[in-house]
C-alpha cells in the first residue's frame, strides 16, 4: 500500500528540515575548532607580505578578523544563504566553483568504489548463504574478503602503484591533475579500485548480507514459494538483498570519504579529500567550511536514499 501524497509532502518537508538543521549544527561546531584552534587564515594570508605587526593588524581588521568568533560565524552563514561561499585564502577563486569540480571527482571516485565492493561482496555473500561455509570454495572466499578489508587503504594504493609501473608500464600518477573525463581508463580505474577494496567495507558486506540472506531463506513464506516452484530469489531480493546493501551503504559513506581522503592523496586526484587536506595547511577556512557542508550532504543523502529504499520496499514499516 502506497503512502498518501499528503504524508509523503510532509516526509519530505521533515527531511529537508533535518538536513538543514544537519548543515547548521555541523557548521557552527566546526567553525568554533578552527577558531579555537592555533593561527587563522589572516596570519597565513599576510606572512612576509607586510614588514610591520600594525600593518598586519590594520589588513586584518579591513578583512573582518577583528570581529569576535559569533560574529564571523554569522557574517559566513549570511553570505552561504546567499550563495556565497567565500573565496580561497590560497588561490583567490570563489570557493563554489572550486567545490563544484572537486565534489565531482570525489562523487565519481567514492561510486565507483562502491560499485567494486559489491561487485566482489555480494557474490561471495549469496554464495555462502546459498552453500553454506563449504571448505573449498565459501570459507576461502569468505577469509580472502576479509584480509582484503584489513589492509591500510594507503598500503594497498603503494601497491597498486607499484604494480601499474612494474607490471603494466604505466604511471598513474601521471594524469591525475585533470579532471577523471579526460585520462585514459586505466588511470581512473587503479584509484577506485583501490579505495573499493581497501575502505573495509567488503567484510561487513558479506558478513551482513549474508546473515539477512540466510533468515529471508528461512522464512515462511520463502519456503512456501520455493514448495510451490516459484522464484526464491524473486521473493527474497528485496528484504534479503536490496535492504541490507542500502543500509550498509548508507552507514559506511563516511567511512568511504575518510578513505578517499587518503586514495585522493597517493594517487594525487582532485577531489575533496585532497583539497581538504591542502586547506588545511594553509588554514583556508572558507574551502574547509564549503568542503564540510559538502560532505554531511553526501553523508546525509546516503541516510536519505535509506530511507527512500525502505519506504518503496515496507511502507507500512517506514509509517510506523
Amino acid at each position: 500500500m502506497l503512502m498518501p501524497p499528503k504524508e509523503i509532502i510532509l516526509n519530505i518537508i521533515k527531511e529537508l528540515f533535518i538536513v538543514m538543521l544537519l548543515l547548521l549544527g555541523v557548521s557552527f561546531v566546526v567553525f568554533g575548532i578552527l577558531y579555537a584552534a592555533p593561527g587563522d587564515q589572516f596570519s597565513v594570508l599576510l606572512e612576509g607580505q607586510l614588514p610591520t605587526a600594525q600593518a598586519r593588524q590594520e589588513i586584518r581588521e579591513a578583512m573582518g578578523g577583528a570581529q569576535g568568533w559569533y560574529g564571523q560565524y554569522f557574517s559566513w552563514l549570511l553570505n552561504v544563504l546567499s550563495g556565497n561561499f567565500g573565496t580561497s585564502v590560497r588561490t583567490g577563486l570563489p570557493v563554489a566553483g572550486e567545490l563544484l569540480t572537486v565534489s565531482l571527482n570525489t562523487l565519481y571516485l567514492t561510486l565507483g568504489s562502491m560499485l567494486v565492493t559489491l561487485l566482489v561482496a555480494v557474490p561471495i555473500a549469496l554464495y555462502s548463504s546459498v552453500r553454506g561455509h563449504s571448505v573449498a570454495i565459501s570459507w576461502p572466499l569468505t577469509m580472502l574478503g576479509y584480509v582484503i578489508s584489513a589492509l591500510p587503504v594507503f598500503w594497498l594504493g603503494y601497491i597498486a602503484i607499484y604494480i601499474s609501473i612494474h607490471g603494466f608500464d604505466f604511471f598513474p600518477l601521471a594524469s591525475m591533475s585533470r579532471t577523471p573525463g579526460e585520462n585514459d581508463w586505466l588511470y581512473t580505474l587503479v584509484p577506485v579500485l583501490v579505495l573499493g577494496l581497501g575502505s573495509g567495507t567488503i567484510s561487513e558486506v558479506i558478513r551482513n548480507l549474508r546473515e539477512e540472506m540466510s533468515r529471508v531463506m528461512a522464512e515462511d513464506y520463502v519456503r512456501t514459494a520455493r514448495a510451490k516452484g516459484a522464484s526464491v530469489w524473486r521473493h527474497a531480493f528485496k528484504e534479503g538483498l536490496l535492504l541490507p546493501v542500502t543500509q550498509i551503504i548508507a552507514a559506511k559513506i563516511p567511512f568511504i570519504l575518510g578513505g578517499a581522503v587518503i586514495v585522493e592523496q597517493v594517487f594525487n586526484w582532485p577531489g575533496m579529500g585532497r583539497m581538504a587536506w591542502q586547506a588545511a595547511q594553509d588554514r583556508d577556512f572558507p574551502v574547509i567550511m564549503g568542503i564540510v557542508l559538502v560532505a554531511a550532504a553526501f553523508v546525509r543523502l546516503g541516510s536519505l536514499i535509506q530511507h527512500i529504499v525502505c519506504t518503496a520496499v515496507n511502507p507500512q514499516g517506514a509509517r510506523d
